[in-house]
This record gives structure tokens, C-alpha cells and sequence, in this order.
């Protein structure tokens, strides 16, 4: 996730102070990747270090303001015209799980696939009922789509997670029905026999 391109979108509407950020970014995204204050402080210090941002002024209250540089529009932009890598794939816990659970000793894979499926399912549920909720009401401002727009992203993803669950394990019981249809295999080689002295 790229918390510091979030947070030059949000100032390329106008500059904008740390906690104000965070609320932003939070609200775009219906909080589903909650920023601490300190991470969006430490990474406006590095957007600053490289020149992507730039200290403002303070608001009445005292906060220090953040704005975007030009370096920082034109970096931002770049972003929005690439496409996000998928050439080194974040690490995924649940494929990790499996990989490593496949062939363990008094592991039962296929309660491990159940497990998740039925979590998987209900997470599903609860974001299409999120999404219904959202709909109710007409999207009425940027916020309400971009949240919407995250909202569907889950949704699929849960989807797509369930396909794949569900082909884990109709790969296993293939595998184990190969296994118990398999002669077994023949000892190689001659039988060593005892020398006399």
C-alpha cells in the first residue's frame, strides 16, 4: 500500500496538516488500513526530505501545513499513469499457511481450508452488506465512491479467495486418490547379500 502517494493525493487538493491526513486518508478508504498519526508524520518528513512536499504555514490552531511541490505533483502523476507491479507479489499468509501445512505431520489440510473458507465466506458477507448499506443512499461526494470503490475491491477479493480455496482442495482430494490407487513402487537395485569370511 502506498501510504505516501495517498498522502500527496490528498495534498494536491490543497495543503493539509499530519492528523488532518490521516482522517482523510481514512475516510477515502472507509478505514480499512488504519494510519497511525506517526506514520503519516514520519512519511511527510520523507516526502519532504525528497522534495515532494514542502512546509506551508500553520493554520490558526497552530498545526504546521504541508503542500505538494511540482516534484511532488509530477510524482504523483507518474503513479497514477503506472500500472501497480505485480512481478514480486506481496508475501500472502494464508498461501504460506498451506504451503507449509501440505504433507505436515497432524496437520488435517483439509480443516485448515474449511477454517478459512468459512471465514472467508462471512468476511464476504459482511462487506456485501456494507456495500448494500452504502448504496442505500446515493454516493454523494468523492469519499462515498472511493470507499465504495474499496468496498468492491474486498468483495472480489474474498470471491476470488473462496475459487481458490475451493480448488486447494479439490487438487488434494485428487492428489490423495492418485495416492491410494498407486502401486507401490518397487525396491530398486539387487538385494545385498551376506558375505562369508
Amino acid at each position: 500500500m502506498s501510504i505516501r502517494h495517498g498522502l500527496l493525493a490528498l495534498l494536491e487538493r490543497g495543503p493539509r496538516y499530519g492528523s488532518q491526513l490521516r482522517t482523510e486518508f481514512e475516510s477515502r478508504t472507509g478505514a480499512t488500513w488504519p494510519l497511525n498519526v506517526g506514520q503519516v508524520y514520519t512519511t511527510l518528513a520523507r516526502l519532504e526530505r525528497d522534495g515532494l512536499v514542502a512546509q506551508d504555514a500553520e493554520d490558526d490552531a497552530g498545526h504546521t501545513l504541508y503542500a505538494i511541490t511540482d516534484e511532488g505533483r509530477e510524482e504523483l502523476h507518474g503513479w497514477y499513469a503506472a500500472p501497480v507491479d505485480r512481478t514480486s507479489p506481496a508475501r500472502d499468509e494464508l498461501a504460506i499457511k498451506l504451503a507449509m501445512a501440505v504433507g505436515a505431520p497432524g496437520v488435517d489440510i483439509r480443516a485448515v481450508i474449511q477454517a478459512q473458507r468459512a471465514h472467508t465466506v462471512k468476511a464476504m458477507q459482511d462487506y456485501t452488506r456494507l456495500k448494500a448499506r452504502a448504496l442505500d443512499t446515493a454516493p454523494a461526494n468523492r469519499d462515498e465512491v472511493a470507499w465504495l470503490l474499496v468496498l468492491e475491491q474486498l468483495i472480489f477479493q474474498a470471491e476470488a479467495e473462496a475459487r481458490w480455496l475451493d480448488h486447494c482442495e479439490s487438487r488434494l482430494v485428487r492428489l490423495a486418490a492418485a495416492a491410494q490407487t498407486d502401486p507401490a513402487p518397487a525396491p530398486t537395485g539387487k538385494p545385498r547379500t551376506k558375505t562369508r569370511r
